[in-house]
C-alpha cells in the first residue's frame, strides 16, 4: 500500500490540475489578467515606445531678428526634431527655461549671424541641450552637421562658402557635458526603486490584515479608516527616505553623480513622491481579495510606470495618447523633479507643476482608498 502511494498517478495529478483550473476560472481577476495583461502590455508598449524622437519643446533667443535668422529657425523646425514653442529675450531667461525643465532645447542665434555665414569660421548658431534626459544629446547632436540651405549676403545668393558655414551649428550639452549615462539614470533610479518597493509593500497591507484575522480586531478599535491607513503609511515613508539616501550615496561614490540642487528640495520631492506611491499601493490593496491578487495589481502598475515615465525611453518620442497616459503616473512627474533638482540645480518652485500634480494624485488616491475601505466595513 505504501509503495502504491509513492508511485506517481496520472489520475491524481489530473485531479489536482482540474481543481486548480476551476479555482482559476472562479477567480475573475486572475483569469482576466492571464489573457488581458499580455495583450494590453503589448499594445501599450509596442505603440508607445519609440526611439525616433520628434517635437522637442524648444525656446529661441533670436538676437539677430533678420531674414537669415528666420530662415535658420524655419529650417530647424522643418526637421521635426525641434518644435519652437517659446521666444525669450535674454540668455538668463533661456537658461531659466532649461533649468525648470519647461523646454528640452534652446536655440541661440547671434546678432552677427550674416557675418558668420560670410566668414565661415564660427558657428552660425548654438543649440543648448538638456543633458539630464536620456538620448536627447545624441538626437540633437545630429543637427550639428545638418546641411542647411541658407541664403546669405546682401544679394541673397547661394554660395558654397555660405552653405559650408551653415553646416556649423554648435551643440552644447548642459548639466551633463561628459554625456555619461549614469548621470541620467541614477537620479531616476530613485523613483523606479521607490515605485517597486512602496507599491509592493502597501499593496497587500489591508489584505494581509484580513488573511491573518487582524482586520476584525482593528475594526473593533476606535480607529477611523483614515487613521488606519495613515498609520500604515508612516513606517514606509521612513523606509523610502532611507532608500533614496542610499541610492544617492552609492551613485555619488561609485558613479560620481553630482547633486547640483539643495538637499531640502530633494528630500521634500522624495517625500511627496513616496506619499503618492504609497497611496497608490493602498488603493490597490482595497481592490484585491488576496495578497496574490494585490501583487498582481501592483505589478500591473509598475511596468507602465517604468517604461512610460521617461526613465529609459524618451518621453518626447511617445504618441500624444501615451504621453497623456504617462502623465497620470507619479513616476513621470518625479523623474522631472529629481533630474531637475539633482542635475540642473532646480528648486521646488521651478518644478511646481509636477509638485501640484503629485499632491493632487496623493489626495485623490487617499480619498478613494479610504472610501473603498469604509464601504468594505459596511
Amino acid at each position: 500500500m505504501a509503495a502504491e502511494r509513492r508511485t506517481p498517478s496520472l489520475r491524481r495529478i489530473a485531479a489536482v490540475a482540474t481543481k486548480e483550473v476551476r479555482q482559476l476560472a472562479r477567480d475573475r481577476l486572475t483569469g482576466g489578467m492571464v489573457l488581458g495583461l499580455p495583450v494590453v502590455q503589448m499594445l501599450l508598449f509596442g505603440y508607445a515606445i519609440n526611439f525616433d524622437v520628434r517635437g522637442l519643446d524648444t525656446a529661441v533667443l533670436d538676437q539677430a531678428s533678420s531674414s537669415v535668422s528666420r530662415q535658420l529657425l524655419d529650417e530647424l523646425q522643418a526637421t521635426q526634431v525641434l518644435q519652437l514653442v517659446e521666444r525669450v529675450g535674454s540668455e538668463r531667461e533661456l537658461e531659466s527655461r532649461l533649468r525648470e525643465g519647461r523646454v528640452a532645447v534652446g536655440v541661440v542665434v547671434p546678432p552677427d549671424v550674416e557675418r558668420r555665414l560670410q566668414e565661415s569660421t564660427r558657428p552660425v548658431a548654438q543649440l543648448l541641450v538638456d543633458g539630464s534626459q536620456p538620448t536627447l544629446s545624441s538626437v540633437v547632436g545630429t543637427l550639428g552637421a545638418m546641411p542647411l540651405l541658407l541664403r546669405h549676403g546682401a544679394r541673397g545668393e547661394r554660395g558654397e562658402r555660405g552653405r559650408e558655414a551653415a553646416r556649423r551649428l554648435e551643440v552644447r550639452t548642459l548639466y551633463n557635458p561628459e554625456k555619461r549615462t549614469a548621470v541620467q539614470i541614477v537620479p531616476a533610479l530613485i523613483g523606479v526603486i521607490l515605485s517597486m518597493t512602496m507599491v509592493l509593500f502597501t499593496a497587500g497591507a489591508i489584505v494581509r490584515e484580513r488573511e491573518r484575522g487582524n482586520l476584525e480586531l482593528l475594526i473593533a478599535t476606535p480607529l477611523t479608516p483614515l487613521e488606519l491607513m495613515v498609520g500604515k503609511l508612516l513606517p514606509f515613508v521612513v523606509v523610502g527616505l532611507v532608500q533614496a539616501s542610499v541610492i544617492l550615496l552609492v551613485g555619488h561614490l561609485l558613479f560620481r553623480v553630482p547633486v547640483a540642487g539643495r538637499f531640502v528640495d530633494l528630500y521634500l520631492a522624495s517625500l511627496l513622491f513616496i506619499a503618492a506611491t504609497l497611496s497608490l499601493g493602498l488603493f490597490v490593496s482595497t481592490l484585491a481579495q488576496t495578497q496574490f491578487q494585490a501583487f498582481q495589481l501592483a505589478f500591473l502598475t509598475m511596468l507602465p510606470s517604468i517604461l512610460l515615465s521617461g526613465f529609459m525611453f524618451p518621453f518626447e518620442g511617445m504618441p500624444v495618447v501615451a504621453q497623456r497616459l504617462a502623465e497620470i503616473l507619479p513616476l513621470t512627474h518625479f523623474n522631472v523633479m529629481i533630474r531637475g533638482i539633482v542635475l540642473r540645480g532646480a528648486t521646488l518652485g521651478d518644478v511646481w507643476p509636477q509638485v501640484a500634480k503629485l499632491a493632487a494624485f496623493f489626495a485623490i488616491m487617499m480619498i478613494v482608498a479610504v472610501a473603498r475601505f469604509r464601504k468594505r466595513l459596511d
